[in-house]
C-alpha cells in the first residue's frame, strides 16, 4: 500500500464572520491566501458566510451566504453532500447541529476556536452544559483547532478529556510585510486602542482609568484614538460624555490601513477581559510599538515583558491602569525607545498559517 498522503478535491469552510469592506485584518487575508492556496494544489474551497461581499480578494472566492439563517444551518439544508473536509471558523462547538452535518455529510470535520473565555470562567451552568454537548457531540469532530495554548487547554476543560488527542495549536497569522515600523523616538501622549467595541474588550475600563487620572492631574496633555465598532460603542461613548472626557478620546471607527497607523502612537492599551490569540497586541508589536494590557488575557501569548516592551495590569484593575497611565504621562515609567523587539512575533506570519491549515487536509 502507497504511504503518499491523499488531498482532498472538494472543501467547505463555514464562517460565522462578516465581510465588512471597511474593516479587512488578519482572518480576512488569510481566507483569500488559503483558499488561493488550494487553488494552487488543485482543491476548490466553497466558502460560507452570514453575508455577501466581493470586496479585494473575495471576489476570487466561491461565496454562499447564509442571510437571516445561521451558517450551519444554512450550510446543513442546502448545500450538497460532495465536501470531503468541513473546516468551521467562529461557529459554535459540539452542537446537534454539527453532529447532523458530520452524519449528513461524512466528511472530516474540522472546528477552530476563537472564542474568548470571560474572565473567572463561565457560570457553573455554562460549565455543566458544555460538558454535556462534549459526552453527546465531540465524537462527531475529527479536530479541534485553538488559536493558542490557552484556547486548546480550555477546550480540553470545558468538552472533556476524550478530545484531547484530537486537539492541536494552530497560532494565527499576520500579513507581517505590511506594517509599518514605529521609529519616533520622542513620547507625544498618544494612545491607540484597535479593538471590536464589545464589553469584554474592557474600553470601559480605559474610561474609567482617565476619569481617575484627569480628576488628580487635570493639566496632563494626552489623546486616546479608538478604533473599531461594535454593539458597546454607544455605551463607552455616553460613558465619556458623561465624564465630560470628550477632549481625550476620539472615536475613529472601522479603517482598513491600520497596519500603517500603529507607528503614528506612542503605546497600544488593550484592556481585555478575553481573548483567544489578540491581533490588536501582536500587530502593534510587530510595529515596534509598547504595549499597555491586561496579564492573562492582553498578553496571552506572552509576549510582552514587563517594563521591557510595555506593562501589564490585571483585567479589570481599574485603579492599577490609572496608575500606569499617570506614572507614563508624568514619565516616572519609561521604556528604551528602541522598543525590544520579540522574535516570537516573526513565527506569526501568514504563509505559516496557510501551511498548517493546509497540511490538515492531507
Amino acid at each position: 500500500m502507497s504511504g503518499a498522503k491523499q488531498i482532498p478535491s472538494k472543501i467547505a469552510v463555514l464562517c460565522d464572520y462578516a465581510l465588512l469592506p471597511e474593516r479587512v485584518g488578519g482572518m480576512d487575508y488569510f481566507f483569500w491566501q488559503f483558499d488561493a492556496y488550494c487553488k494552487q494544489h488543485q482543491i476548490a474551497v466553497d466558502w460560507f458566510f452570514p453575508n455577501d461581499s466581493s470586496h479585494q480578494g473575495y471576489a476570487n472566492l466561491t461565496r454562499f451566504f447564509s442571510g437571516n439563517t445561521n451558517v450551519e444551518n444554512y450550510f446543513l439544508h442546502h448545500a450538497a453532500p460532495q465536501y470531503e473536509v468541513i473546516i468551521t471558523h467562529f461557529i459554535e462547538l459540539c452542537t446537534p447541529t454539527l453532529k447532523a452535518i458530520k452524519k449528513k455529510f461524512g466528511a472530516q470535520l474540522i472546528v477552530v476556536d476563537h472564542n474568548p473565555r470571560p474572565v473567572g470562567g463561565y457560570p457553573l451552568k455554562k460549565r455543566l452544559q458544555k460538558r454535556l454537548k462534549g459526552a453527546l457531540y465531540s465524537s462527531f469532530i475529527d479536530r479541534f483547532i485553538g488559536v493558542s495554548e490557552y484556547s486548546r487547554q480550555q477546550m480540553i476543560a470545558e468538552f472533556g478529556s476524550q478530545i484531547r488527542s484530537r486537539t492541536q495549536v494552530i497560532f494565527n497569522g499576520l500579513h507581517t510585510e505590511k506594517f509599518v515600523k514605529r521609529t519616533q523616538v520622542d513620547f507625544h501622549g498618544k494612545f491607540i486602542i484597535a479593538s471590536h467595541l464589545r464589553k469584554d474588550k474592557g474600553i470601559q475600563d480605559v474610561i474609567e482609568a482617565v476619569r481617575l487620572v484627569v480628576q488628580r492631574q487635570s493639566d496632563l496633555q494626552f489623546s486616546i484614538d479608538v478604533f473599531g465598532e461594535g454593539y458597546y460603542e454607544q455605551e463607552l461613548k455616553t460613558l465619556v460624555t458623561n465624564y465630560h472626557l470628550e477632549s481625550y478620546f476620539n472615536f475613529k471607527g472601522s479603517v482598513s490601513n491600520l497596519h500603517g497607523r500603529y507607528a503614528d502612537y506612542d503605546y497600544l492599551i488593550h484592556p481585555s477581559h478575553g481573548e483567544t490569540f489578540c491581533y490588536a497586541v501582536v500587530e502593534a508589536l510587530l510595529c515596534r510599538l509598547p504595549v499597555i494590557t491586561t496579564k492573562n488575557q492582553g498578553n496571552i501569548l506572552g509576549l510582552v515583558e514587563e517594563s521591557v516592551n510595555g506593562f501589564l495590569f490585571q483585567e479589570q484593575a481599574v485603579q492599577q491602569l490609572a496608575s500606569h497611565l499617570e506614572k507614563i504621562l508624568t514619565e516616572q515609567l519609561l521604556l528604551d525607545n528602541s522598543v525590544h523587539y520579540n522574535s516570537k512575533i516573526e513565527q506569526l506570519t501568514l504563509a505559516n498559517m496557510v501551511q498548517n491549515y493546509f497540511q490538515l487536509l492531507a
